[in-house]
């Protein structure tokens, strides 16, 4: 009678194992709730989780989007854009705000356009002397490129030099010419001279790769996403008590390998290998005592599930054309929201869901979809959003019945259960608040216990009020064990995790801790684990 060799039944089982995944996704456990970690910084970059990407940037003071205000040296007063743009630049506000500031569009390391408050751009006057300094153009071109030429002695003084090769000077409040040959000293008696103050700052994709510009972005960003995020992550994550990881994307990785400028390919191939990396699935096997001849009843295969690490994947779309809310980790080029002002921009985020729907529907470790990052109110108004998360949906069911849909609640919302009306008869939806006790005023002098208490008594009222019996799943997709106390005790970090941990867990879809790594201890969730704040 023969037997199978122990060589037979392993390639046996192999081959099937391979078969197996041409079958679709395997959902191992759909009871068992989400305990997962944001991969933040990875494919979406954010300046700071990690600041050491940004510091072979020539000229890193003046990436797109730095918002800069002008203070005139002679007359004691800021730049301006009359009326917020449409008209002419004028100088003679005491105080910056809105429109004394201007936001960069980098060209190069030392030329920029100026962005001005209602998105238009400061340039020349073409139908006067062609010196005159306007704000109406709504697409720079040549009359819209100017340099800023800094105080080697003192880099907050500068000059600013127009198209015309000539430097701006303010000859009255009411009068900016660009008619001034430059030279002389720094001194406050010069009217071409400008007391520059830096009012904010964006370290996002756009700005580390138009930064680099199209020689070197491509080897600095492939080399990062090679090297920040690997297997052995996987390895840590999956051995310490979680199960999913939520890994941001941006829209131009369904452009892959070829995105649109400045953005640079390779980010896709580095999700492939996240999937890779946490794949599992089935194995069909024959018991090793089953003999090859037997008359007896043929033997049912063994049907044993195969992990590598076990790791559910929720892809999130963090970064959508245009920008949903204006911040860095959107990818905005300026600070400005433009996401949903055009049919385009929904349309497009619609084909990337499409597209990374359809590409990862069949691998069994594809848990759960996001269609948008965090959209921000009033900007991203309700019948936008409505309108893109059903597309978005149907876009998502068109290649996967099982996949979840995250539709994530808007910030600056007065209402929390406003995408119910939405959800109300579709299947495998999810809600996705962000609790932080953080960027409010709220948190400002709160003690240890009074966070504490806070989160007990505060974020428990507002999961019970998403949670239903027959609505959507909750998701608290973002939280962290950081807060504004000053010189917290271990003790007190563990006890405030403890809390967020024990409220959190009642989300009935689960919750993901923001983020895996980050050169700011307290939101790494792996400096946490290693060093004992943060125990699952």
């Amino acid at each position: 009678m023969a037997i199978y060799s122990t060589k037979q039944l392993l390639s046996l089982c192999f081959l099937l194992f391979m078969v197996s995944f041409s079958y679709g996704r395997v959902n191992l456990n759909p009871t068992l709730k989400t305990k997962a970690v944001n991969l933040g910084g990875w494919l979406v970059t954010e300046g700071w989780i990690k600041p050491s990407l940004f510091d072979g940037i020539p000229n890193k003071d003046f990436l797109d989007g730095t918002a800069l205000q002008f203070k005139s040296v002679t007359v004691g007063k800021y730049l301006c854009a009359e009326l917020g743009g449409g008209t002419i630049i004028v100088a003679n506000r005491t105080a910056a705000s809105g429109w004394e500031t201007f936001r960069l569009w980098r060209i190069n390391e030392t030329t920029f356009n100026f962005r001005v408050f209602d998105k238009r751009f400061i340039g020349l006057d073409a139908n006067g002397k062609g010196i005159d300094l306007v704000a109406v153009s709504n697409t720079p071109g040549g009359s819209e490129m100017f340099e800023i030429v800094k105080n080697s002695d003192d880099v907050s003084r500068v000059r600013i030099k127009a198209p015309n090769g000539f430097f701006l000077q303010v000859k009255t409040e009411e009068l900016v010419t660009a008619d001034h040959a430059g030279g002389g000293g720094w001194g406050d008696d010069d009217p071409s001279v400008f007391v520059m103050t830096i009012a904010e700052r964006l370290q996002g994709e756009f700005q580390v790769t138009n930064g680099y510009g199209p020689n070197k972005a491509p080897q600095i960003m492939r080399e990062h996403w090679s090297t920040y995020i690997v297997e052995d992550d996987f390895k840590f994550i999956a051995g310490n008590g979680l199960n999913a990881v939520r890994i941001p994307v941006g829209w131009w990785i369904a452009s892959d390998p070829t995105p649109p400028k400045p953005y640079v390919g390779g980010s896709l191939q580095a999700l492939d290998k996240a999937f890779t990396w946490a794949q599992y699935g089935y194995i069909f096997c024959i018991p090793t005592n089953i003999s090859a001849t037997s008359t007896q009843a043929k033997p049912m295969m063994l049907i044993v599930p195969f992990r590598k690490y076990g790791v559910k994947i929720i892809i999130d779309l963090h970064a959508a054309p245009g920008s949903q809310n204006g911040y860095e980790h959107s990818a905005s080029r300026d600070g400005f929201q433009e996401w949903g002002l055009t049919d385009e921009t929904i349309q497009k985020s619609v084909s990337v869901i499409d597209f990374l729907t359809a590409r990862y529907a069949k691998s069994p470790s594809l848990y759960a979809v996001e269609l948008l990052n965090e959209p921000l109110a009033p900007g991203a108004t309700l019948d936008m959003l409505n309108e893109y998360y059903k597309a978005g949906y149907n876009a998502v069911r068109k290649h996967s019945s099982t996949a979840y849909v995250v539709m994530s609640n808007r910030l600056g919302a007065s209402d929390p259960t406003e995408l119910f009306p939405l959800t109300n008869g579709l299947t495998r939806t999810v809600i996705d608040v962000h609790y932080y006790n953080l960027f409010s005023d709220v948190f400002d002098d709160m003690t240890v216990q009074q966070n504490i208490d806070f989160i007990h008594t505060n974020r428990t009222a507002q999961l019970n009020q998403i949670t239903t019996s027959n609505g959507p799943l909750t998701f608290v997709g973002e939280w962290v064990a950081e807060w504004q106390v000053k010189g917290a005790t271990k003790e007190d970090y563990q006890r405030f995790a403890k809390a967020q941990l024990e409220v959190y867990g009642r989300a009935s879809f689960g919750w993901a801790y923001w983020t895996l790594k980050n050169v700011n201890n307290h939101w790494s969730l792996e400096w946490m684990i290693k060093n004992g704040y943060i125990k699952l």
